[in-house]
């Protein structure tokens, strides 16, 4: 999988469980790594936007799925 996720991979993800939950767990690892980020005693203005950008990311994928 990319980095983008893509319209198939939304309508794989509905139809078929096993790559949902393959999905899933790939996108949660995405929102771990965020919170690595947040937590990190580094951060600056671009770490913020990041920050931002991921939760919106994984809000919208939760709507579309």
């Amino acid at each position: 999988m990319s980095g983008v996720v893509t319209e198939d991979e939304l309508a794989r993800a509905r139809i078929d469980s096993a790559f949902r939950q393959q999905f899933l767990a790939q996108n949660l690892d995405r929102l771990e790594a965020l919170k690595k980020m947040r937590r990190a005693s580094d951060q600056n203005a671009d770490t913020a936007g990041q920050l931002r950008e991921g939760a919106n990311f994984a809000v919208k994928l939760a709507d579309r799925l």
